[in-house]
């Protein structure tokens, strides 16, 4: 922590409270199941990592989730869903920045985004199969669902919907990287 300076450090923190905000303006999309709720939480996050470097960009993630958990609670008094928030939040940030640090373009970061939401989504499918979902059904106390139905829930449910997901925060990010690119390159260069 003694790395960042003091800008960064106020940077993270009002970054992680605007991520914050943006969790709480979810929505679901109708085809899919209601917990499944689409946020652009992830952006803040995505520009603390591209100003002051992946770690920033970890800890907007993990911030924003800690103060969902203490805001809004949790039905089961674990936070597994925060924990899956924090985790794909992070898968899908830091490809983004390693791309985007190779090929420092409007194409590189289009390349980056999208790359982060297949790597996202395959990862979260696996997660969610093998962690989180057998997670769920532990702390709720319910019968563990069986392996063709859980599989047809991933694929058919989970695994589009993060796919949905990535590419409609990928459009709000682009809308916004035209206009910013400009400042955050600038502001990251002084950073350095």
């Amino acid at each position: 922590m003694n790395k960042f300076s003091v800008k960064a450090l106020v940077s993270i923190g009002m970054l992680s409270s605007i991520s914050y905000v943006l969790m709480l303006l979810n929505f679901p999309l109708p085809p899919f199941p209601n917990f499944l709720m689409i946020d652009f939480s992830d952006i803040p996050a995505l520009i603390a990592a591209l100003i002051f470097g992946p770690l920033a960009g970890v800890l907007v993630e993990l911030f924003k989730n800690i103060l969902d958990y203490f805001m809004t609670g949790s039905a089961t008094g674990v936070p597994v869903g925060h924990i899956a928030n924090f985790v794909a939040g992070v898968i899908f940030v830091l490809p983004v920045y390693y791309i985007y640090n190779k090929l420092k373009s409007t194409k590189g970061m289009t390349i980056g985004l999208v790359s982060s939401t297949i790597i996202m989504s395959v990862i979260m499918s696996i997660l969610n199969y093998w962690v989180i979902m057998p997670a769920y059904t532990l702390f709720l106390n319910m019968p563990a669902m069986a392996a063709p139905e859980l599989k047809t829930m991933i694929v058919t449910g989970i695994l589009p919907f993060n796919i949905i997901k990535g590419l409609l925060i990928t459009a709000v990010f682009m809308l916004l990287f035209s206009r910013l690119s400009t400042w955050i390159n600038r502001t990251q260069l002084k950073s350095a």
